[in-house]
């Protein structure tokens, strides 16, 4: 062979060396394409995706490893409303597929068999039709499986019983039918509810696993809910852990913190907002465009120039140490905390004297404001919103307290805090009070911060705070659900009654009067036993001692309709004996007609 020859043979080789160990952009750049025009993404939706800008590890929403690799594609609950694209399959990196919350429609393509890298795959709460493709099987690295809430029927492929590696997969609410594979019963977390599927007729297993009793009985309706919501908070949190994989592929941002430049926020998918910006969108923070005022600053209505409405907190104590620490604190937990009840943190902006939050605009504003607030002409929340905000309130504290690591402590749970989209869900908002914990500790020692009524006693006389000094909150939380009032009313002194909302239901609820004090707004629109059931739930949460409380979790659970009799049976008894310790107490100290001790007053202030 020539010298020429074996100099062109050379030069061939290196070529196809080099074109195995890159990545191939065109490809990638061409499927995401095509993802985008299959998703049917509007003029406003991924305007970054550019044909013309070839580097996808560029766009919003795409991460990349180190070496240009396509890693991670997040395109959940962006109301997309076509279909998937088979050529998705090219994307040979992919780990991390997540489209879940939208409006996709057709079936899944058997090209996501070729996706062997994939870890996670969470298309949940779509309208996906057709059969799952048997060449799933195909994914070996694939540990989240989740395609809940959907319309796809057909069998349980075999072939996914091949997966080892597989630590979740939810099939829940879909059209699903015959017999699930034995294997994947081994899956540490499952859920097969909600289909026409075999469950627990040919195999002794329940349709959803979770952390009870595999063997208590479960009506369905309730297996099936806490299943669904279980399911939910393992993915979204198991999510959050992979975010934390991946941070070492995600960009770090430079937060010019005055006299602090080398200080580094790594973030997610938070965009970073300029002055001018956030100047414009709110009408140079006009007063007129003011939804509220917390502790750390002014909320302002905003319209983005994409025409995307926001609302942006402004923090006003900026030059306070307390105030950097409150927007960093922030910005951190909130870029982490992912769940469908907790406010999303779109971006944020900083200057040498101005600290912004840029969150979406919710356009049904807060619980409070509906309560209380309302103009004449506007609608009522009703009793099923009512209900619902119940719900999906513990839900996003069940996340924080016992899903996330660490775990989030809200520290100011209120009406006023949890406020409520289009559709009145609720969404816990104003992390501006929460603490981060170390899930070795069971509390935290720090200055007490929260809204008077709403705090638990233990709080105010120790400064320690805990998971449970935020059930205390979510408690007079329903009972301003139930009441329309406030947690605090001086108005009742005239009347001589309680001014705490707490002790004011305790007394009526002991006197079996609560339908005297249910919203009047509500104009007996409601079903008693239904207020009943979440008045109790409130008295157990705010008992005096944090230990007698439930967790957020049982609390899901007992609104679910499971569990809250034994433990309103076990209060009443617990209350009972109180009151006998009160009055045996009372005739200690009762020295004559004149007594200086006064009996309800002994009591209730035992009971808080």
């Amino acid at each position: 062979m020539s010298v020429e020859m074996d100099f062109v043979f050379v030069l061939l080789l290196l070529a196809s060396v080099r074109s195995l160990a890159l990545p191939e952009p065109d490809l990638q750049e061409d499927a995401l394409f095509a993802l985008k025009i299959s998703l049917n993404a509007s003029t406003n939706q991924l305007t970054n995706w550019n044909k013309n800008q070839v580097n996808p590890c560029t766009w919003s929403n795409v991460y990349c490893d180190q070496n240009s690799n396509v890693v991670q594609v997040s395109l959940a609950f962006m109301g997309f409303t076509g279909s998937l694209t088979p050529r998705i399959g090219a994307l040979k990196s992919l780990t991390t597929l997540s489209l879940q919350g939208n409006s996709i429609t057709g079936g899944i393509p058997k090209e996501f068999g070729n996706l062997t890298s994939l870890v996670r795959l969470d298309l949940e709460n779509n309208r996906l039709t057709g059969e799952i493709p048997s060449s799933l099987g195909n994914l070996k690295k694939l540990q989240f499986l989740t395609l809940s809430q959907n319309n796809l029927n057909g069998t349980i492929p075999e072939s996914l019983a091949s997966l080892s590696s597989l630590s979740n997969v939810l099939l829940d609410s879909n059209d699903l039918s015959g017999q699930i594979p034995e294997q994947l019963f081994k899956v540490p977390k499952y859920n097969f509810t909600g289909n026409n599927l075999n469950c627990g007729v040919n195999y002794n297993h329940l349709c959803a696993s979770d952390n009870a009793d595999q063997g208590s009985s479960h009506k369905p309706k309730v297996g099936l809910i806490v299943g669904i919501v279980i399911g939910l908070v393992v993915i979204l949190c198991l999510g959050g852990l992979l975010f934390f994989w991946c941070r070492g592929y995600k960009r770090e941002v430079f937060v010019d913190v005055a006299g602090e430049v080398d200080r580094r926020i790594a973030f997610g998918q938070i965009k970073r907002f300029s002055w001018r910006e956030l100047q414009i969108a709110t009408d140079n923070f006009s007063e007129k465009n003011v939804l509220g005022q917390g502790g750390f600053g002014k909320v302002y209505k905003g319209v983005l120039a994409d025409g995307t409405k926001v609302a942006v907190k402004r923090l006003t104590d900026y030059q306070n140490p307390a105030g950097d620490a409150a927007f960093q604190r922030e910005v951190e937990m909130i870029s982490v905390a992912v769940h469908r009840n907790l406010l999303r943190l779109i971006g944020f902006c900083t200057t040498p004297t101005e600290r912004l939050l840029v969150y979406p605009f919710m356009q049904n504003l807060s619980v409070a404001y509906r309560l209380r607030e309302i103009k004449p002409g506007e609608p009522v929340l009703d009793w099923p919103s009512r209900k619902r905000v119940a719900l999906g309130t513990a839900r996003g504290l069940e996340y924080l307290h016992e899903q996330c690591n660490p775990k989030i402590i809200h520290r100011d749970v209120k009406a006023a805090n949890i406020l409520l989209d289009g559709d009145f869900e609720a969404v816990v908002g104003d992390f501006g009070l929460a603490k981060l914990v170390d899930v070795r500790k069971t509390n935290v020692t720090t200055q007490v911060r929260g809204t008077m009524g709403h705090i638990a006693p233990e709080y105010l006389s120790t400064g320690k705070s805990s998971e449970r000094t935020d059930v205390f909150g979510y408690g007079v939380m329903l009972l301003e659900l139930v009441t329309g009032q406030r947690a605090i009313d001086f108005s009742r002194l005239e009347d001589e009654d309680d001014v705490l909302l707490l002790d004011h239901v305790k007394k009526l609820q002991r006197e079996k009067k609560l339908d005297t004090i249910v919203d009047s707004n509500l104009d007996k629109n409601y079903n008693i036993e239904e207020v009943e059931m979440i008045t109790q739930v409130a008295l157990l949460c705010t008992q005096a001692s944090p230990e007698d409380r439930p967790a957020m979790s049982e609390v899901v659970r007992m609104l679910e309709g499971e569990g809250l009799a034994e433990r309103w049976e076990e209060w009443q008894h617990m209350e009972v004996t109180r009151r006998h310790d009160f009055e045996r107490l009372q005739r200690r100290l009762d020295w004559g007609e004149d007594s200086v001790y006064n009996h309800d007053a002994i009591e209730l202030s035992g009971g808080r």
